[in-house]
């Protein structure tokens, strides 16, 4: 007697890094913002709670993320991210509305897929696989420039990883081109250190300048230890057909705007 065939689960097609997906125990997606659930503005696979989407619709888009990446729908967590330098460690899964403030999480347990929202900002993931752990980091400029990276590599240490086997990944963030900055945000990265002048070209408008945050970022890696960097080259600005963006959206004035996923599981 034949059995009825099962329906097929939707499967997403995010973002992935050839280097990380050439890492051995660990699953990995920046997603991108199709095939969801959601509608207006927030088309369609928004996975931001706080975004003021539809819940529902938000549920349901992560949902599909978790599948993807082959863990149950509880098992897909992010923190309450506040643009700080404060890396949590995660052990048993948490439902969002107990999420934690912090901008990075990191594991050694399978099972669990960490992830991190944006919508521009810089998402970075890290896996060392000989040590079991994994981590996954929210760069905005506040976060990079107060030290999430270190936070999240000293975090994944303090499990059992390794600085020298640990791969990253720095996913589709807001590109230079597309990032213009003012005086006053210049002139507290110089004040910080004179060599952070090269993440800067100038604007097109006086006393403004072009900011190269994934540059900002993938050096923070290096300058912790991190010896296996990997960028992509996606711009979350430009590239409204794949992405959201806040400073589009707010360039345009759009009132609200939706959040990408980007996000990392290991095998048991």
């Amino acid at each position: 007697m034949k059995h009825a065939s099962q329906p097929s689960v939707q499967l997403l097609t995010p973002v992935t890094c050839p280097a990380l997906s050439a890492v051995k125990g660990v699953r990995h997606g920046f997603f991108t913002r199709h095939d969801g659930a959601s509608a207006g503005l927030y088309a369609s696979l928004n996975c931001g709670y706080g975004s003021g989407d539809d819940l529902a619709h938000v549920a349901e888009n992560r949902a599909l993320v978790a599948s993807t990446l082959q863990v149950e729908p509880t098992g897909l967590c992010t923190a309450y991210q506040i643009h700080s330098p404060v890396a949590v460690t995660i052990s048993k899964p948490w439902h969002w509305s107990d999420a934690p403030e912090a901008d990075a999480i990191v594991t050694n347990e399978p099972g669990i897929a960490i992830g991190i929202l944006t919508a521009d900002c810089v998402p970075v993931l890290f896996a060392d696989t000989r040590h079991h752990v994994i981590g996954a980091a929210h760069a905005g400029w506040k976060g990079a420039f107060g030290g999430v990276i270190e936070a999240t590599l000293d975090a994944m240490v303090a499990l059992g990883a390794k600085r020298e086997t640990i791969t990253t990944a720095i996913g589709p963030a807001i590109a230079q081109n597309s990032y213009e900055v003012g005086m006053e945000f210049h002139d507290r990265f110089l004040a910080a250190d004179d060599a952070n002048a090269q993440y800067f070209l100038a604007g097109p408008r006086e006393k403004h300048y072009m900011f190269d945050l994934k540059a900002y970022v993938k050096d923070r890696l290096k300058n912790a230890g991190a010896s296996h960097v990997n960028m992509l080259a996606h711009d979350t600005c430009s590239q409204e057909d794949d992405f959201y963006s806040f400073r589009r959206a707010t360039l345009r004035g759009e009132p609200v705007y939706g959040r990408q996923i980007s996000a990392i599981a290991m095998d048991n």
